[in-house]
């Protein structure tokens, strides 16, 4: 820690001081509410208590949680002592979860009741731990009950710096192999102001933070809302009903968005006497007819954005009015080029690999030197990601670069994406995925796999014609497949590996 060094924990601090009695956070479920002040408090508690339990600046604390106001004092008793937080995904299947606290070698784990069973069945391939304990109660001598931890503060805290690594968050690997990111305080509080400078928020406005804390975005937008003093209005669980509810209730102005959310609440809505009103600022990834009916019913704005876990979810953060269709122009504090594949910029209109620079890029995989050495080449993050700039500078997202996504009919290279955005505008599809599947003659084929919308039925030979008009005809599918609902990860996006698997021959 150095004269121009700052943390979470600083924020933490400064807050308890300017803000002490504004609301920090409300759990909806349990009623548990905190001032700016009790925040501060509890999170030197805590912090006194795991500094007494042996925890060490630089140990790794493993949680497998909901969200709830414990699970966020972990991140200020982490930043307050040094240690990193490693939240785990809970919808993951139990080999998931032991792979991902492995690979961060935590030293504490923390769990909800509820996940205390596949804590215990994975306490034998978890060497490293020396302390489990349960957000509510002990299951047995092995475990502790968080209110057993917090202690009194202590007298000094240990040095932190802002390059100091504060949360390590699991990215899926294009080898199957998931990676875990590092995440720094200043990646943290540099990506946090950006919702900030586009809302032109202020101290009590309520953001509903209903995406899991170990999600870059629900973390993030949580930490956002902190440093404008804001209200976290807390959901351990999205119910569009409950949510309608705590907008009004709350006078709620703000949250981050993946389908079908702000669908969910648009349609909640129709048969509730709840009003969104108050839902000024939603950020996130939405199809143009759901974000169309919000921006007219609230007179509110929707942000389109791109970024990833590794770069502190925020690369890009516009309007959506500005530029439909596209994901916004770069923030303020970073900077975004498109590349070929000898890392040459290339000029606006031509697509390439996103790459990026600035203070929200991570600080590297955990354990992985010789991916970060990929990742880093050329003093840029390349994301993997395709895209382009347009002359006005909005970016254009074009899916994963070609040795990641890429589909071969006959030797041409189609990107899923491309083919994606035609679909989705035929009158009849509300969402699609394209992948590709074994063909005879041409080695490889497209085909698509439809949501369509309600009350239509449309017919595939139409559709292959339709995509065929708009594009390239041999960017057309061969196949069209039409389902219910697509399976979904955490995120809300389509879960691809789970679409192949299932689609991924000619006859599914």
């Amino acid at each position: 820690m150095g004269v121009y060094d700052t943390s979470f924990y600083d924020l933490v601090a400064r807050n308890a001081v300017c803000f002490p009695t504004h609301s920090a956070w409300t759990d909806s479920d349990s009623d548990r509410h905190a001032t700016y002040a009790d925040f501060k408090r509890d999170v030197d508690k805590l912090a006194g208590g795991l500094l007494q339990a042996g925890l060490q600046p630089g140990d790794r604390i493993g949680v497998l949680a909901k969200n709830s106001y414990e699970f966020f004092l972990l991140y200020g008793a982490a930043a307050a002592t040094g240690a990193i937080v490693l939240p785990i995904n809970w919808r993951l299947s139990e080999d998931e979860v032991g792979v991902n606290l492995a690979d961060g070698a935590p030293v504490f784990v923390f769990a909800d009741n509820e996940f205390m069973p596949i804590v215990d069945r994975l306490r034998d391939r978890l060497p490293t731990v020396r302390l489990v304990c349960n957000f509510t109660h002990p299951v047995d001598k092995q475990t502790t009950a968080f209110a057993e931890l917090p202690a009194a503060a202590p007298a000094a805290l240990p040095m932190v710096s802002a390059d100091d690594g504060f949360v390590i968050i699991h990215t899926a690997a294009v080898g199957g192999t998931p990676r875990g990111a590092l995440l720094s305080h200043a990646n943290v509080l540099a990506a946090g102001m950006l919702p900030r400078y586009h809302f032109q928020q202020h101290p009590g406005d309520a953001h509903l933070s209903l995406l899991p804390l170990f999600h870059v975005a629900g973390l993030f937008m949580a930490i956002s809302t902190f440093q404008f003093a804001g209200h976290n209005i807390n959901m351990a669980r999205f119910d569009a009903p409950k949510a309608m509810e705590l907008i009004e209730t709350y006078a709620v102005r703000s949250l981050f968005d993946f389908a079908p959310i702000l669908g969910a609440l648009l349609d909640a809505r129709k048969n509730s006497d709840h009003s969104l009103e108050s839902l000024q600022h939603v950020i996130g990834l939405d199809n143009a007819e759901t974000i169309t009916a919000y921006q007219n019913l609230t007179g509110g704005t929707f942000y389109a954005m791109y970024g990833q876990t590794e770069t502190s979810c925020f690369n890009t953060l516009s309007p959506y009015n500005d530029c439909p269709g596209a994901a916004g122009r770069a923030v303020p504090i970073g900077r975004i080029a498109i590349v070929d594949d000898a890392d040459r910029e290339l000029p606006a209109g031509e697509t390439g690999e996103i790459v990026v620079r600035g203070p929200m890029v991570f600080k590297g995989y955990w354990n992985q030197s010789e991916e970060n050495a990929h990742a880093f080449r050329n003093n840029w993050h390349h994301t993997g990601d395709l895209g382009k700039i347009d002359d006005h500078g909005f970016l254009w997202f074009g899916g994963r670069k070609p040795e990641k996504e890429l589909i071969k009919p006959g030797g041409e290279n189609v990107y899923p994406a491309e083919v994606e955005q035609v679909l989705v505008t035929h009158a009849g599809i509300q969402e699609a995925v394209v992948i590709g599947v074994p063909d005879a003659k041409w080695k490889e084929a497209i085909k698509a796999i439809c949501v369509a919308k309600e009350g239509q039925s449309p017919n595939s030979k139409d559709v292959i014609e339709f995509v065929g008009q708009k594009i390239a005809r041999y960017k057309k599918p061969k196949y069209v497949t039409f389902v219910d609902d697509l399976p979904r990860l955490a995120d809300g996006r389509p879960d691809r590996a789970k679409i192949k698997a299932t689609h991924g021959d000619v006859d599914q």
